[in-house]
């Protein structure tokens, strides 16, 4: 089993929302190595659900990856936002997983009180200037923020 933390945008896509539809594919994914990533997820690897361009950006929940990875559909779709007129469904460049929803945490696990936890010093997380939007965990920052939660 592996352990991934997946951030979101909340106007966007948010942890309510999942927990609302209870599985969803985790489509438009457009950067290289999030999409290695996604290829690498097995089902039952659990993840953590990050709140992103909020006040306080945070691990909000916990959920689980659903599906192995597949083709993400909108890549071929020109209606998309997430379409690539590069990609072809015989030779198709984006995956997608679906994601389920496991629980909500009762407080935000801050960025912030991230960055003070020696566990998480050399996670890419905690640099200024990440911007993607997986990433893997170890299972030593799995069970350390699932020791701090409080789940809803």
């Amino acid at each position: 089993m592996a352990y991934w933390l997946m951030k979101t945008e909340p106007e966007a896509f948010s942890l309510d929302d999942l927990a609302a539809r209870g599985k969803e594919p985790w489509d438009g994914i457009r950067n290289y190595q999030a999409r290695n990533f996604l290829r690498s997820m097995q089902f039952g690897d659990g993840i953590f659900l990050y709140h992103s361009r909020v006040p306080v950006p945070g691990i909000v929940g916990l959920a689980e990856v659903r599906s192995s990875a597949h083709p993400d559909p909108t890549q071929f779709d020109p209606r998309s936002k997430y379409f690539d007129p590069n990609s072809r469904p015989e030779q198709p460049r984006w995956d997608l997983v679906d994601v389920g929803f496991r629980a909500r945490f009762a407080k935000v696990i801050s960025l912030e009180e991230l960055r003070q936890w020696p566990v998480f010093a050399d996670s890419p997380l905690v640099r200024k200037g990440n911007r993607l939007s997986i990433l893997p965990i170890s299972e030593t920052q799995w069970a350390a923020v699932l020791e701090h939660a409080e789940l809803v």
